[in-house]
């Protein structure tokens, strides 16, 4: 099976009524193929390529957070779009995810996903299974937060795994045209 990549959108593809081994055959025939995500949540199997664009954005998230963690020495571990799962329950990559306050913690902590297509109600419910503290939704230039609270998943204005962090000012610098600049004006607005 193969899925052609638009250069600037992201394609997705939802398959239904999969068991678990049938998602980890495909885990197994996607292993080798760059810029495609694999996730399951209850019989679902979602099948995202990723755009340049959706990259792009990506990296430059974790550019600045992991500028924003040196410059208030928070220690961190940048697990980026590792695969977490819960066996034969729910399989997830998020875009870029941090363990903060350890080097070596292996658990995120935060979970960064950028949305070019749909889906972040169902991103929601994977990364409440898999127990992420907080998750950060970038779509249309604008951050959305959600921090897991004991009913599920709450919308909140500030980060509570980075109180101090002005989502606005990263949400600016990630629409600047310039990366340099947006990397320089981030840096001088937090240090």
């Amino acid at each position: 099976m193969t899925i052609a990549q638009n250069k600037t959108k992201d394609q997705r593809l939802v398959l239904s009524g999969m068991d678990w081994q049938q998602f980890k055959l495909l885990q197994e025939i996607f292993a080798e193929s760059p810029g495609i995500r694999l996730a399951y949540y209850k019989g679902e199997v979602e099948i995202l390529t990723v755009s340049p664009d959706h990259e792009t954005f990506s990296r430059m998230i974790a550019f600045l957070l992991c500028q924003y963690f040196i410059s208030k020495d928070i220690e961190f571990n940048p697990l980026g779009s590792f695969t977490q799962e819960k066996e034969k329950e729910v399989s997830a990559q998020a875009d870029e995810s941090f363990a903060i306050g350890s080097s070596t913690a292996t658990n995120p902590d935060l979970s960064v996903e950028v949305i070019f297509t749909s889906g972040s109600d169902r991103k929601l419910a994977r990364y409440q299974i898999l127990g992420v503290p907080e998750v950060w939704f970038w779509e249309d230039s604008l951050f959305k937060l959600y921090r897991l609270r004991e009913s599920g998943y709450e919308r909140i204005e500030r980060s509570e795994v980075l109180p101090d962090l002005d989502i606005n000012l990263l949400a600016r610098c990630l629409m600047m045209a310039s990366k340099v600049e947006a990397l320089k004006t981030f840096q001088q607005a937090i240090a």
